[in-house]
């Protein structure tokens, strides 16, 4: 037998043998030359970073120390913000926060005014009760501390997040944090509201309110119009925010004062 064709023979038959594997996968990675190949293909570019930066701007969200920054001030810098509230006629409470509003006024002003509605209401109940009928018993009503803590809570928070997204919609550059703070600031002269209303003279008591539930409602209304400009649209808002404000005073003259 020639040697040569002996080596030329098919091996795929022996036993044992193993044919060639093509890769697949590297036939797709690569591209074929000629007859308009282009050589290696490129692949698309990766979305797990987006995703990862996505996830960890919510998990910002839920972070307590995402929060800190705005509890981070003076007590002579919220005294003076408490002064600028009672002074409405400025309009120059967001110049003077700058770019350091806090949510620290925001739950110190509301809880206050909760625990203030809550006790200076029944007082005023008491007070009216004796001036009537000496001979009735009295008794502390629980139910003012959880009418106090929805309205007021829910005030603060639901009307600042409501104008944010309205303002957002309408194409004003508005900022949340800043109508937090503000608004928070503006109950603040509720508090001593609640003490003169215990005056057991109900044309006074009205007269007291009215005055605070103005000067509140001025003090929003005239900050909101210095910091988002003055539209038609706006101008809507602008009184919807002084409708709003002075609605929360009649609300708690009328609830914790009757």
């Amino acid at each position: 037998m020639d040697e040569s064709s002996y080596w030329n023979r098919p091996t795929s038959h022996l036993l044992g043998s193993v044919p060639a594997v093509v890769n697949e996968e590297s036939e797709a990675s690569y591209g074929r030359r000629g007859g308009g190949g282009r050589g290696y293909q490129t692949l698309g570019p990766p979305t797990e970073g987006f995703d990862q930066q996505s996830q960890n701007n919510w998990k910002g969200v839920f972070s307590i120390s995402s929060y800190t920054q705005y509890f981070d001030v003076d007590t002579d810098v919220v005294v003076n913000r408490l002064i600028s509230s009672f002074y409405p006629a400025g309009g120059d409470f967001f110049n003077k926060i700058g770019a350091n509003p806090d949510l620290y006024g925001l739950i110190w002003i509301t809880t206050t005014l909760v625990f203030m509605l809550a006790a200076f209401g029944n007082c005023a109940t008491y007070l009216i009760q004796k001036r009537t009928d000496r001979t009735t018993s009295w008794s502390f009503d629980v139910g003012y501390v959880n009418a106090a803590a929805c309205g007021i809570y829910g005030y603060s928070l639901v009307v600042p997040v409501a104008f944010y997204f309205l303002l957002r919609y309408l194409g004003s550059n508005a900022s949340l944090v800043r109508f937090l703070c503000m608004w928070g600031y503006s109950l603040s002269i509720f508090i001593p509201t609640a003490f003169l209303l215990l005056i057991p003279v109900e044309i006074l008591r009205w007269i007291i309110i009215l005055i605070a539930g103005t000067a509140s409602s001025c003090f929003v209304t005239l900050n909101l119009t210095s910091y988002i400009g003055g539209s038609n649209d706006l101008r809507m808002m602008m009184i919807a925010a002084f409708l709003l404000q002075m609605a929360l005073a009649i609300f708690i003259k009328a609830w914790f004062f009757p």
